[in-house]
């Protein structure tokens, strides 16, 4: 993994903790593929794969949001641009949209408001609670986080992301804005993610970095994220080696 051993002073200065959400703190692609399968199996579907699923709908994540990056559409929370990746998939799976009720899909689209966190997330942030200002740096709207966190117990101390900022990771607006909100400067906050990419553009705007391997985000035969593409100032295998390694 690169890191060995405990090393509380790579964080040194360091006053809150930010995480990526999806794919770092929670399992969407199992998440949506446990709620899809039913949705495909009462709609004709059920031959369907539900990962494929699940990745078919994320794979219009980055492309819709890139909308609003590049100015093409005023800033539209995720949950939004979610619903309309969901009818836009639903073609590629034998599936009408317009022959499912709008109140189906709304309620499909809440999936991502119930992904589970990865077995180490809760136990491990509240020991990183203990010295650090928690928070997520999510893409995801506030409702969303605030239901997924209601709902695992996940120890936020803030709900900080695209909607707080009105950005859109991975622009710069959306790591500054963020340390701004928090009265902070840059390198006195450190984003945890499961992507070398969020991480790359978080250190161009001057945040600390600490990479978490999540080896089976994109299912068993994930290709991408399986080591650290730079001298991260952490890397752990999970949140509770994250914590150990910051003596925690």
């Amino acid at each position: 993994m690169g890191i060995e051993e405990p090393n509380v002073m790579a964080l040194d200065g360091v006053r809150a903790l930010v995480f990526d959400v999806f794919g770092a703190v929670v399992d969407w692609r199992s998440g949506v593929a446990r709620e899809a399968e039913t949705f495909l199996q009462r709609h004709g579907a059920g031959s369907a794969i539900p990962t494929a699923f699940a990745d078919a709908w994320r794979r219009r994540y980055s492309p819709a949001m890139e909308e609003v990056r590049g100015g093409r559409r005023p800033f539209t929370r995720l949950d939004v641009l979610h619903r309309e990746n969901l009818e836009a998939i639903l073609p590629e799976f034998g599936i009408d949209p317009a022959s499912v009720p709008a109140s189906e899909l709304d309620e499909l689209n809440l999936a991502w408001h119930r992904l589970e966190p990865w077995p180490d997330v809760v136990a491990g942030l509240a020991r990183l609670r203990a010295r650090y200002i928690i928070a997520p740096l999510s893409n995801g709207n506030i409702a969303l986080m605030l239901n997924m966190a209601k709902r695992s117990r996940i120890p936020w101390d803030a709900i900080l992301g695209a909607e707080v900022v009105q950005a859109y990771k991975p622009a710069p607006e959306a790591y500054l804005r963020t340390a701004d909100v928090l009265s902070m400067k840059p390198d006195e906050i450190c984003l945890v993610a499961a992507h070398n990419g969020d991480l790359a553009a978080a250190r161009a705007c001057g945040l600390r970095t600490a990479f978490v391997l999540r080896p089976t985000e994109h299912g068993v035969a994930q290709t991408t994220d399986l080591h650290p593409d730079q001298a991260w100032d952490l890397v752990a295998s999970d949140f509770i080696d994250l914590a150990e390694r910051l003596q925690l």
